[in-house]
């Protein structure tokens, strides 16, 4: 979620980085997915979320709202609510920072954060959920993830260890990539068939 760094006072060999390239790369591939297809995947997604969700009964779930084309989950909000679990949206509070979590339900009010990412406009009611959903750019083998560059979920799963982090994509996000030393795998993927 950090904003693109335009090179204009980086040195030459810092201007792009294999990452960097690859993050671009697929982000471009995920933008150029058709609609059809992405609302295809997006239902899929939804049933195996809501599949898992039964299965695990977690007491809390931090979703996401997408963005930039991430696949969008939102239709079963309200029915992963109305299996009792408490669910949460994330909130970057600061750069270089863990993420929190606000308590949310479908219906509350919301504002837009400094990203421009609806948030509940209610921000008293945190929480350490127990499940977190997390938008991949890309993700390899070993459910390594690849996201904007900001590090908000590697310093959250390392703050929150008991945390099961389920890794969210499209196949166009399958790759491969080294782990950086920070990164922290995925505990298990979803992944759109």
């Amino acid at each position: 979620m950090t904003q693109p760094d335009n090179g204009a006072h980086a040195p030459e060999q810092f201007l792009s980085t294999p990452r960097q390239t690859l993050r671009r790369d697929l982000l471009a591939q995920r933008r150029a997915v058709p609609a059809a297809q992405r609302a295809a995947w997006d239902r899929n997604l939804q049933q195996q979320l809501l599949e898992k969700m039964q299965t695990l009964r977690p007491a809390s779930l931090a979703l996401y709202w997408p963005i930039r084309a991430e696949p969008d989950l939102r239709a079963v909000y309200a029915e992963l609510q109305a299996l009792g679990i408490q669910l949460a949206l994330p909130w970057v509070v600061q750069a270089q920072a863990p993420l929190r979590f606000l308590a949310w339900q479908p219906g509350d009010a919301m504002e837009a954060d400094s990203y421009g990412i609806p948030l509940p406009a209610q921000r008293s009611h945190l929480l350490d959920p127990a499940v977190i959903l997390i938008p991949c750019v890309g993700f390899n083998t070993t459910a390594y993830r690849l996201g904007y560059g900001g590090g908000f979920y590697d310093r959250t799963l390392a703050q929150l260890p008991q945390a099961l982090a389920l890794g969210i994509a499209y196949p166009v996000a399958a790759c491969e990539f080294e782990p950086d030393h920070f990164d922290l795998p995925m505990h298990e993927m979803l992944v759109a068939r």
